[in-house]
């Protein structure tokens, strides 16, 4: 975490939300929490179940910390040692079976979700961190999404949008997400490209990179290989980034998908563009999820996960609900504390309230 920020009026207001209360969202926000750090750079507040997250304080053995139920952000203390917990009433601890999917749970989630965006529309807090939740869980509850992105894009009614990772300085933005390898192809079109290159351009800027350098990454094997293996470089994404280019842009490619995350990891460029889902989360993940064979367990679980394009802002953590490590206070709070940094970064350069 960085340094302070200066006086409490100053540091932005960051809501918090609890995630599926069945997964490992109430142990990692109480493990983030319990860091100091967190409230020298901004004023958190949960929103989630108070029970449920005194709970998690008691499986992941964190003393000296309190939860304290608020019924509204404007009760909260923001006071490192008690963590303020925006009482949603949604379910009960008793209502759960830790690291099981239900509706019921999809429903909390849900709710959380629905509130944290109310909140930021609203004015009541400066920028919105999400923890996972569970899409099968949040389908079985009638929430037909795909995720928190689409969530995001219905509730605040935002058509151009598109989600950035970032590990580090190594930064992603995808031009498709949560649809079949077949519909990301046909979804590879000039106006989207153009569309995620200029998000990109904005997102960067936000971050303080005065300059961005951008890359696009082809969509074939080596970028087509001027058409032998798919047109698409050619009629879509060169289009795209010479347009780019004349709206000043500083964007570079199609650079092959094999060669352009070496060059981003050794700093060539400040984010890159890629054109699907799995080509920008594998070496993101690669970079950020560290797993020690020898003990058998996640040594680092780091990232963020970044919806661009919004009204309000929106960071979470990157990964999955993790089941099988909930309630057992062995999950890693490191992805939540970058998302919390991201949104600081994001908030700080719109202004706090």
């Amino acid at each position: 975490m960085g340094g302070k920020s200066g006086q409490m009026t100053t540091r932005p207001i960051v809501g918090i939300t609890m995630g599926d209360p069945a997964g490992i969202g109430p142990e990692i926000s109480v493990m983030a929490l319990a860091s100091s750090a967190v409230y020298d750079i901004c004023r958190p507040v949960v929103i989630g179940e108070a029970d449920i997250m005194r709970e998690a304080l008691r499986v992941t053995g964190r003393g000296g910390i309190a939860v304290r139920a608020i019924a509204n952000v404007s009760e909260a203390e923001f006071a490192y040692g008690t963590i303020d917990v925006l009482h949603i009433g949604a379910i009960s601890l008793a209502d759960i079976s830790p690291g099981e999917i239900s509706a019921k749970t999809g429903d909390a989630a849900f709710r959380y979700v629905e509130k944290v965006i109310r909140l930021a529309q609203n004015g009541d807090i400066c920028a919105t961190v999400t923890n996972a939740l569970s899409k099968e869980a949040l389908n079985l509850a009638g929430h037909n999404y795909a995720g928190h992105t689409e969530i995001y894009a219905d509730l605040t009614n935002t058509t151009k949008y598109s989600m950035l990772l970032a590990h580090e300085d190594i930064r992603v933005v995808h031009v498709s997400t949560h649809v079949s390898l077949r519909r990301a192809c046909d979804m590879v079109t000039r106006e989207r490209v153009q569309e995620v290159i200029t998000l990109a351009d904005r997102a960067c800027k936000s971050l303080g990179i005065a300059l961005p350098k951008i890359a696009v990454a082809g969509l074939n094997p080596h970028s087509g290989e001027s058409g032998m293996f798919g047109t698409e470089e050619i009629d879509e994404i060169i289009p795209a980034i010479e347009y780019a280019r004349s709206q000043g842009i500083n964007a570079e490619g199609p650079i092959p998908p094999d060669t352009v995350f070496p060059k981003a990891r050794g700093g060539w460029y400040d984010i890159v563009v890629a054109m699907y889902h799995d080509q920008g989360h594998i070496p993101l993940k690669m970079e950020g999820f560290v797993y020690d064979k020898h003990k058998q367990a996640w040594a680092a679980v780091s990232g963020v996960n970044i919806t661009l394009g919004l009204p309000i802002i929106r960071t979470s953590v990157d990964h999955g609900t993790a089941m099988d490590q909930a309630y057992k206070g062995t999950a890693s709070a490191l992805s939540l504390e970058n998302a919390i940094e991201y949104a600081v970064r994001f908030a700080n350069n719109r202004g706090t309230q």
